[in-house]
């Protein structure tokens, strides 16, 4: 593939995210809290996860160890930091989640596929078609929106972490019930987990200044800014206004 046809593949993967981020403020994606049995088989959510997240862990890992750029910095650098968020979405959230809840196969699916073709999308933008100023090597992330790309990378997984974890302590064993999540960035907003993500891929696209990067917030954004509406919406149906009080959906103090 040259420059010309994978700027092609990333305005193709943009399009697609723009109709994905529509049709999800009309269609809610049936997994978690809006999983109903109109989405067909389903499987442990566990596995679903797993499956779904690995093959972009796969694909990258492949595609770092074809490029030949090996060890140097500062693709490598990205590179890591990449497969440290998908270990753990991979092979440590899914085995974290307590209940019994199932993820349909149609969902399971569609992840897995989005997966691989964003593995070659981040696999092509930092091992292939990379900026001409990562040739100074590491001296290239001391550069002022490398630092606040890292820094926002950092804070960003650390929320994510932590939301997941005040999220799977709601429940005491054996609780079916729903409640509304309370600590850490949940106080400013219903879906603190896709706020540290979101923040988490716009700092790793301030760092790595790919647009491969940048096309991966915009999906990022499209996935998770309509479910966090959905979710927002929920929250008020079922416990009341007053107790979500002056959340916001997404972005604290903005949306």
């Amino acid at each position: 593939m040259d420059m010309a046809a994978f700027d092609l593949f990333l305005w193709a993967m943009s399009a697609v995210a723009l109709a994905v981020f529509v049709a999800l403020y009309f269609v809610k994606a049936g997994y978690g809290i809006f999983r109903t049995p109109s989405w067909g088989v389903s499987v442990d959510n566990r596995w679903a996860w797993m499956l779904m997240e690995c093959p972009v862990f796969a694909v990258m890992f492949v595609l770092w160890a074809r490029s030949g750029v090996g060890f140097a910095m500062p693709q490598f650098l990205f590179f890591l930091l990449f497969q440290l968020h998908y270990f753990q979405r991979a092979f440590v959230f899914p085995f974290l989640l307590k209940g019994r809840s199932r993820m349909p196969v149609a969902i399971m699916v569609m992840g897995m596929v989005f997966n691989v073709l964003n593995g070659l999308m981040q696999g092509g933008g930092l091992f292939w078609f990379g900026r001409a100023d990562w040739e100074e090597g590491a001296s290239c992330l001391l550069a002022p929106h490398a630092i606040a790309g890292l820094a926002l990378f950092a804070v960003g997984m650390g929320i994510n972490l932590h939301s997941d974890h005040v999220i799977r302590n709601l429940r005491k064993p054996g609780d079916t019930k729903h409640y509304l999540p309370q600590k850490g960035m949940y106080r400013y907003v219903t879906s603190a987990n896709y706020f540290g993500e979101l923040l988490e891929w716009t700092g790793f696209a301030i760092l790595t200044a790919s647009p491969a990067a940048w096309v991966f917030v915009w999906w990022t954004a499209a996935n998770l800014v309509p479910r966090a509406d959905a979710i927002h919406r929920r929250y008020c149906e079922e416990f009341g206004r007053e107790a979500v009080g002056r959340r916001k959906r997404i972005i604290p103090f903005v949306y």
